[in-house]
């Protein structure tokens, strides 16, 4: 329907559109202030979607009817210039512009959050954006665009998980702290597909969806805008947080770059040597006469894994170690458990077994990618623009390491000394925008077709269906299933700009439609990836955990194929009132097929106080639509609570289990945002200061898991939950389950500042020095929590819908402030670039609250992780024209986070591989020794000290 839609759509437009070509226009050449020439910059004219991209050498051609026009000539690290052009007759006007170093590498012109034709820099938008461009991306030595923002915008936090199934290979990210489905991602200004992932173990965005930017390979962005403020009556749904732009690049020389690295890391006593990282990218723009232009870029990139693991401290019961008898001595219990405890190890240690059995870090992963870039001038008032690319990526990640006194998950025939086992993922994303823009008179319009698809297989592998564990052909890798997500998205835009000579100055009014779908998918894994016994439920051992060990396949009742479709209209003005004050109103209307209507809408202003000073804010509505993923995913999976293996029953929204908790159908996340801010500049010094609060009702969270009860270790008949549970499990086999739900109300407050100025030291030698200072501080607070039907009848159930560790993840498990601090030199052979990012403190707290003293709990089980400083330098030399050599680190002191807390009594310890004799199970963060850093709240990983070395050729 959509493509039927688009091809009708594309017709009439062409239909009015003049292919008259034009002999007369504007040539020139832009240089900088060496006079050297500058390619891909941008030559423009204001009020019309008319410009071309200069060539390899900065010249260009534009070919225009006659009559006087403003040309706006822009490029990443200059300032933008203005110039006055008349064309007549028959001839070529000439115009050549010189182009001066920007004062700052944030004041840049930006796209995103306006629909006006005139070009604007960060400090003259109404509300609050970020630049960063090419030359920031690859100075350092992060590889995926989600660590590069991590480190550059303090705005954004994202970081790799550890342990978390599907969550090891895309990374959540936060934007103001908000959620990973609360920032909307654009490429080109076009809006970008989710992926196909439901975050649903323990980390941070638990329960949300995200985007993947690292399926767009760094190589080919010219530069990343962060608009932070919501923006959803102006690009509808996710835009609560604010939006993120990656403009892809256009005309550029050839560029090809090979960097490798490792970690070089001292932490704990130990010496680490891992994380082996190859990349190669390359980038190449060519123009395509005076008309147009085609960019290829591609990037390979190979990452070893790395462990920060600790030592099991577990008893391993190859030989049974016993418990403390009513009435027993704690001096004689100690001398039989130790007695018994030398067997036990001395058996282990026989067998092999290495208590260092976890990988705790990054997975492993190969990624290739690859985007084209293509632009070309039908005729003057009509240009064809293709943006299309895709990427392949193999991961693997490890689980819970199986020791061979868990009977339930063990064959001791095929692992006498236990397994790890892995997940395996293949990833797959693919994209396109097709589109026509240009002019129909005055108007100027823009018809676009955005397509896209993520696709997730999981392959498990090193693992086991211990229910079959009778059969002799026992296997131990199975193909577990995929999911898999679509969209495609089709706009029609129009816009135009008036000028008045009265109090309104000039008016930019904007409107359009679009209609989007998108569809949802589950495949079925294969048969012993999820069977209890087999073939067909035969051979099986009741005593034994069903399904791969660490990540259960997915079944065919779990398979599913869904759709949606949304329609939508919006109106955006702007309006000038003098040279003072600007003044912004939108408006959006939605219909989504599956839940109904929404309408948001968003009003901003600047008023310039001053020369270069000026006030800005802006108020806005906007909404999130819960995600297909949110509504319809369904699976049985082990997860483990408090070291134990349970088995978890996750039902969508519309299973009989929600509505006899009494739990609706899902809405909308709502949301009222309001900021305030001032901007300024003074010489080559600029600054933006911006307050913000964000308040969201009815966010959608994934519950806590409801348990089964039990009276003294016997399931309790009748329990609630275990009498809802029994109509989907009457074989008990199901521990717990667990659902969306619309629980909460949110108040997010923050304040962003940025500091930058440009010094130049040298002009004959082009030396000059970028000093900038960057911060967010913001704290997100739960207002209230509501629950439904049962559950806000009965107190217990309301608490375990959201318990305190649920709520941590949305208060305190991304840093509540973020520092950055930065300093650039540059001269004609070397470039020095050094930074320093303070990520504050995160908190955890334990699901049961040890403040209580029946809990018997240490208090330490709820810790908060210190601030630290990470700093990364990098130092680049010019051999020649071409060949730039870069070598550095980053971290490049071998900062980690404060340890997650151990219990004293089990120090004996996770270290020196002589576990505590007098061992207390659950009494501690590191779940028996094996997580030393904590992987439920992070600030910046815990990989340490990274070295590398980078050759960049430019031709």
């Amino acid at each position: 329907m959509s493509s039927k839609l688009t091809n009708v759509l594309m017709v009439i437009a062409l239909s009015m559109i003049s292919l008259v070509t034009f002999a007369q226009g504007i040539k020139g050449t832009v240089r900088d202030t060496t006079g050297t020439g500058v390619p891909g910059a941008a030559v423009s004219v204001e009020g019309r979607v008319t410009g071309v991209i200069t060539d390899g050498n900065g010249g260009y051609t534009l070919r225009i009817e006659p009559g006087t026009y403003r040309l706006k000539i822009s490029s990443i690290g200059f300032e933008t210039r203005t110039a006055a052009v008349t064309v007549q007759g028959t001839d070529f006007a000439t115009q050549d512009v010189i182009l001066r170093d920007a004062s700052s590498t944030l004041q840049e012109i930006v796209v995103v959050g306006s629909r006006s034709n005139v070009a604007r820099t960060n400090i003259e938008t109404p509300v609050p954006v970020d630049v960063i461009g090419a030359k920031e991306i690859k100075a350092y030595a992060q590889t995926d665009v989600t660590q590069i923002l991590n480190f550059i915008a303090p705005s954004f936090s994202s970081n790799r998980q550890t342990v978390a199934d599907g969550t090891d290979h895309i990374d959540p990210a936060s934007l103001r702290g908000l959620g990973p489905d609360q920032v909307l991602v654009l490429v080109n200004g076009k809006r970008r597909h989710t992926t196909a992932l439901l975050n649903i173990n323990g980390t941070f965005g638990r329960g949300t969806v995200g985007t993947d930017m690292n399926a767009i390979p760094a190589a080919a962005i010219e530069r990343i805008e962060v608009l932070r403020d919501g923006a959803a009556a102006q690009y509808g749904s996710d835009a609560i947080a604010g939006v993120i732009n990656l403009v892809l690049k256009k005309e550029t020389p050839w560029t090809v770059s090979t960097l490798y690295g490792q970690s070089l890391s001292s932490a704990l006593g130990r010496n680490f040597n891992d994380g082996k990282t190859l990349q190669v990218d390359l980038s190449k723009g060519w123009a395509l006469g005076e008309k147009g232009y085609v960019n290829f870029s591609g990037q390979y990139l190979g990452r070893g894994e790395t462990n920060r693991g600790g030592l099991d401290t577990r008893p391993l019961l190859y030989t049974g170690l016993p418990s403390r008898g009513a009435g027993e001595a704690d001096a004689d219990f100690q001398t039989r458990y130790k007695t018994l405890k030398v067997a036990d190890d001395a058996k282990a240690a026989a067998g092999g077994l290495d208590r260092n059995n976890m990988r705790v870090g990054n997975s492993s992963a190969r990624n290739i990618g690859g985007f084209l870039n293509f632009g070309y001038k039908l005729a003057p008032a009509a240009e064809l623009y293709v943006t299309t690319g895709g990427g392949y990526r193999i991961g693997e990640a490890a689980g819970f390491y199986r020791i061979p006194q868990q009977a339930a998950q063990i064959d001791l025939r095929t692992y006498p000394n236990g397994f790890l086992p892995l997940i395996n993922t293949t990833i797959q994303d693919y994209s396109a925008i097709t589109g026509l823009r240009g002019n129909l008179g005055k108007w100027n319009y823009d018809l676009s077709n955005t397509w896209g698809i993520n696709s997730i297989r999981y392959d498990i592998t090193n693992t086991l269906n211990a229910s079959i564990s009778n059969l002799a052909d026992n296997k131990t890798e199975f193909y577990a299933g995929q999911v898999q997500f679509r969209q495609n998205t089709v706009n029609l835009d129009f816009s135009r700009r008036l000028e008045f000579d009265n109090i309104l100055s000039s008016l930019n009014v904007a409107f359009g439609g679009e209609y989007r779908s998108d569809n949802y998918q589950i495949k079925a894994g294969e048969e012993r990836s999820w069977s209890r016994g087999f073939p067909d439920g035969q051979n099986f051992d009741g005593t034994k955990g069903a399904g791969a060990q660490v990540f259960p396949g997915f079944k065919p009742a779990n398979a599913l194929n869904k759709s949606r479709n949304n329609k939508a209209a919006y109106a955006d003005f702007e309006a000038d009132f003098g040279p003072k004050l600007l003044v912004g109103l939108a408006g959006r209307f939605e219909n989504y097929s599956d839940f109904g209507n929404n309408f948001s809408y968003k009003a901003t202003a600047r008023y310039k106080i001053v020369n270069d000073f000026a006030i800005r804010g802006a108020v806005a509505t906007g909404f999130r639509a819960p995600s297909l993923h949110q509504r319809y995913f369904n699976n049985e999976s082990t997860q483990f609570v408090n070291s134990v293996p349970t088995q978890v029953l996750t039902v969508n929204n519309d299973n009989s289990v929600v509505r006899q908790f009494g739990v609706g159908s899902l809405k909308p996340e709502i949301s009222n945002s309001y900021s305030l801010g001032l901007t300024g500049k003074v010489s080559t010094f600029t600054f933006t200061v911006d307050a913000y609060q964000i308040d969201i009702k009815d966010r959608i969270v994934f519950s806590s898991q409801y348990v089964r009860e039990r009276t003294a270790g016997v399931l309790n008949p009748n329990g609630l939950v275990n009498k809802i549970l029994n109509t989907v499990d009457p074989n008990a086999q199901i521990n717990s389950v667990q659902f969306f739900t619309n629980a909460i109300n949110t108040t997010t407050r923050g304040l962003d500042v940025v500091l930058s100025d440009r010094i130049s030291i040298n002009t004959a030698k082009r030396q000059s020095l970028v000093l900038s200072a960057a911060a967010n501080f913001n704290r997100t607070e739960v207002t209230s929590v509501q629950g439904s039907g049962i559950i806000e009848g009965d107190p217990l159930l309301k608490t375990r819908l959201f318990d305190r560790l649920e709520r941590s993840r949305y208060e305190s498990a991304v840093p509540r402030s973020k520092i950055n601090l930065s300093a650039t030199f540059d001269s004609e052979k070397w470039n020095i670039s050094a930074r320093t990012v303070r990520f504050g403190e995160v908190t955890f707290k334990n699901q049961v609250d040890p403040t209580i003293a029946a809990n018997n709990l240490p208090l330490e089980m709820d810790q908060t992780f210190s601030a630290k400083w990470v700093t990364d330098l990098t130092v680049s030399y010019k051999i020649n024209k071409m060949l730039t050599a870069t070598v550095g680190a980053n971290n490049l002191f071998d900062v980690y986070p404060d340890r997650a807390y151990i219990d004293p009594r089990n120090r004996e310890d996770n270290l020196t591989g002589n576990p505590a004799t007098n061992y207390t199970a659950g009494r501690d963060n590191t779940s028996n020794g094996r997580f030393l850093y904590s992987r439920a709240v992070t600030q910046f990983g815990f990989n340490g000290r990274f070295v590398f070395a980078k050759l960049g050729f430019t031709l």
